[in-house]
């Protein structure tokens, strides 16, 4: 699956809507044992521990911006890593 998010300078209701529809989406997709979704989510993952668990070592970023938390909230409910 192929996402791009709603950019920064969008309002709030616009990226709900979009991580509403993307989750109608993606759990229409049939189970298997590996699922990817890729796009453009428009934030950038930083380093801090506490997304640790979802994104693991592999970021390129020092600071996570604000649409992270959308981010990893959505991953982690979709059992995803990052």
């Amino acid at each position: 699956m192929n996402a791009h998010a709603p950019s920064e300078e969008k309002s709030d209701d616009s990226k709900d809507n979009f991580y509403e529809k993307l989750e109608l989406v993606f759990d229409h997709f049939p189970k298997y044992h590996a699922t990817t979704l890729l796009g453009e989510f428009n934030g950038k993952l930083g380093i801090e521990n506490i997304f640790k668990p979802t994104i693991r070592n592999e970021s390129l970023h020092q600071d996570s911006n604000d649409k992270v938390v959308r981010i990893v909230k959505y991953a982690t409910s979709k059992y995803l890593v990052v």
